[in-house]
């Protein structure tokens, strides 16, 4: 959309102040990993997108710890950043399983994890694939562990304010564009190729051939084109990130469903 990556600029921010910034204009889409939830999307005067990862609560723990599993946490001290879905999955767990045990609560995840590696908890508690990649920032990794349950299901992708339709539908097409090349085969190594000589009539409406979907909603028609080119489909940003070249985790879910895993991710088709 900029046609400049170095025109991007990134914030990191904590979940009460990204949800202020965007209702005030002063960012325009919050990429962290906030929950898509019912009181997020209809109480927070913004919209979410398309799910960019579905991922799941899980809980590290120190291997001298000698538990194996969740059920074994009962009494265990938690840190817990304060109002957000992961403290409440924490107790809406332990309840259900009869468990007790005693919050310490911080004003992001990443005084929670401080406060975890601190020693001031028995036990950190967020997304597996956020706790994947905060093992790697502890003082010594090798003394965690993160145990086998998932404890919810945690849809998260990009948000915006409310209000603006057409910077949704940007948001959403763009991340859609990406998975749609994946099913198609359409990497950032072939997609030059893919677009001067394929005749697969969908490839030629993704990539700006034929179609002219880029202007209904203030895009060039190469916009597709261009966002595979500088990051690659959703599998490639996947590996490169997530996967065998970044926090070697499996794609489970977030495989593409018609891969045939048990994966969730698909396209909405460009017609």
């Amino acid at each position: 959309m900029l046609g400049d990556p170095e025109k991007v600029k990134l914030t990191k921010q904590n979940l009460p102040t990204a949800f202020g910034a965007m209702k005030a204009g002063t960012v325009d889409v919050v990429t962290h990993r906030f929950t898509w939830v019912f009181t997020r999307d209809v109480g927070q005067g913004l919209n979410y997108t398309k799910v960019m990862v579905w991922d799941g609560q899980g809980f590290m723990v120190r291997k001298k710890l000698g538990v194996k599993s969740v059920k074994e946490l009962s009494g265990a001290t938690v840190c817990l950043s304060a109002g957000s879905t992961t403290q409440g999955n924490v107790a809406d767990y332990f309840k259900a399983n009869g468990m007790t045990y005693k919050e310490v609560t911080f004003a992001s995840m990443g005084e929670s994890q401080k406060g975890y590696d601190a020693g001031r908890c028995d036990v950190f508690s967020s997304d597996k694939f956020g706790l994947g990649a905060r093992t790697r920032s502890m003082k010594d990794p090798s003394e965690h562990m993160i145990l086998p349950e998932q404890i919810s299901n945690e849809p998260i992708g990009p948000m915006v304010a409310h209000g603006d339709d057409n910077w949704r539908d940007v948001v959403f097409w763009v991340l859609n564009a990406l998975v749609a090349a994946e099913e198609m085969g359409i990497t950032s190594s072939n997609v030059d190729t893919m677009r001067s000589t394929s005749k697969n009539a969908f490839v030629q409406r993704l990539l700006g051939v034929k179609a002219k979907f880029g202007s209904k909603i203030g895009l060039s028609k190469d916009w597709a084109y261009n966002a595979i080119k500088a990051v690659g489909n959703y599998g490639e940003i996947w590996e490169n990130h997530l996967g065998s070249r970044g926090l070697g985790m499996p794609r489970g879910r977030n495989d593409l469903a018609v891969n045939g895993k048990g994966g969730l991710m698909i396209s909405m088709p460009f017609r």
